[in-house]
This record gives structure tokens, sequence and C-alpha cells, in this order.
């Protein structure tokens, strides 16, 4: 089970947003590199980091940033954000970057995820970020008329690593996270699933690591680290004993 601190980077700064929203960012972090290194320090094992602008510009925008945080940390990094085509991924994996997450992509694209998967087995992850049950594109700006479950069913058998499920709604708001459908999404494939969007406190570690959640890889915590409702130290060390058991 991986508690994924993230990183989402605007204009090079690191910021979080409300339910997607580039015009309700907050920025938290100056120096990404200097918050990615904080992060290592406090022990967590896997960073998660997504380019905002590289999202909505469907190309990367935030390369400098990542690469200055590629260089201060040993940890696996996985990126989001702009990734829409094979010479993108292979120039981040090359980089250093340790799986990369496809979102607008596997949604408008799919023989892209399957042949990616294909090429780079195990370093290929399929962000889905639902409003309302639908899957949202080009930086959540639009939403498309499937569901997550049905493009998750589409890459059942390509060797995708990991579908990261992000609920619109809670994301940034420290609503907690939409538990059931994420669940529900994680019985319903084969595929690891990581739950994102509204992670708010030690007791989501808790249902993270509850029998109902042992289907999941992890989750993605963002806002909560960075105001302090969540202490890092606390939530690894509830990790680290669930781990040992």
């Amino acid at each position: 089970m991986i508690l994924f601190p993230a990183i989402d980077l605007k204009n090079g700064q690191c910021v979080r947003l409300e339910q997607g929203d580039m015009a309700r960012a907050t920025v938290f972090n100056l120096d990404p590199a200097a918050q990615a290194k904080s992060f290592a320090a406090q022990g967590f094992e896997y960073l998660h980091v997504v380019d905002l602008d590289g999202a909505f510009a469907g190309k990367p925008m935030n390369a400098q940033a990542v690469e200055a945080m590629l260089k201060v940390v040993s940890m696996p990094v996985q990126l989001g954000g702009g990734i829409r085509d094979l010479k993108t991924i292979e120039a981040w994996l090359s980089e250093g970057i340790s799986r990369v997450i496809i979102g607008t992509a596997a949604v408008r694209d799919p023989a892209l995820v399957k042949d990616a998967a294909r090429k780079f087995p195990g370093r290929v992850a399929v962000g889905l970020d639902a409003r309302d049950g639908k899957v949202a594109v080009e930086g959540w700006a639009e939403s498309s008329q499937v569901t997550a479950l049905e493009i998750a069913q589409r890459f059942e058998d390509a060797g995708v690593a990991a579908i990261i499920f992000t609920d619109i709604a809670r994301d940034g708001l420290l609503k907690g996270i939409n538990w059931d459908a994420t669940i529900a999404l994680a019985d319903a494939i084969s595929i690891p699933v990581i739950a994102s969007g509204g992670l708010a406190s030690i007791d989501d570690v808790k249902t993270l690591l509850s029998p109902r959640a042992a289907k999941l890889e992890g989750a993605i915590a963002g806002r909560a680290l960075y105001d302090g409702r969540l202490d890092p130290a606390q939530a690894l060390a509830l990790i680290g004993k669930a781990k040992a058991a």
C-alpha cells in the first residue's frame, strides 16, 4: 500500500487546485524540487507529479521543474499531464520518470496506451478523472460521455500498471476520498487502482488500510499534506505497521 504525496505544477510552481479549476490555485511552494526533497526526507517512497499546464496545452510545459525534481530525489516518480504521444512517453521514461500517466489520450487514443504499455511494461498508468461518473479530459476542461469503468475495461489485458481514479468533485476540497466509487472500480477490474481526490485526514489512511480497500494499490495525498491536516509521520507509521502485520 503506497501513499503518494502529490506535486501539481503550474507556471513552474507547486500548487493545489480546487476541483481542477486553474483559477482556484493555491501556491504552496515556489520551488518544486525543494518540495520533492522534503517529501523524500519525510519518508515517502513514491512521488506523484502532475504538469497542470501540460494537461491543458496537450504537451509538457513544466519540464524544467520536473527535471529539477528528478535530480534531487532517488525515489520513483510517476508523472501525468500533457502526455499524448509515444515520443513524449519515451522522452520522460528516458529522463528518469518511473511511470507515465496517460489521461486524455486514454479516452481519445486507446491504441497509444496499449502500444506504450506493450513497449514499456509496468511503466504506463492511466489517469481517469470522473465528474458525475463520466471521464473528463483536456485538463478536466471537457467532459466525455464514457464512464471510468468503460475506459478501464478497454485496458484490461494491455499491461497497464495502474489506474489512477480521481473524483473531480472532491479534489482539493478535503472532503474525503470517494471510497465507494473507487473500491467499486477496483473490484470490477483486474488492474490495480490508486485512489485520488479529496484525501482529508488520517481517517482516509485508515480506510485505505481496511479490508474493503485491499485491492487498491494506494492513494494520493495533496492538500491535506500541505496544510497540515495529515501528519506524514503518523500516516507512514500506520502504513508501515500494516505492511509488517
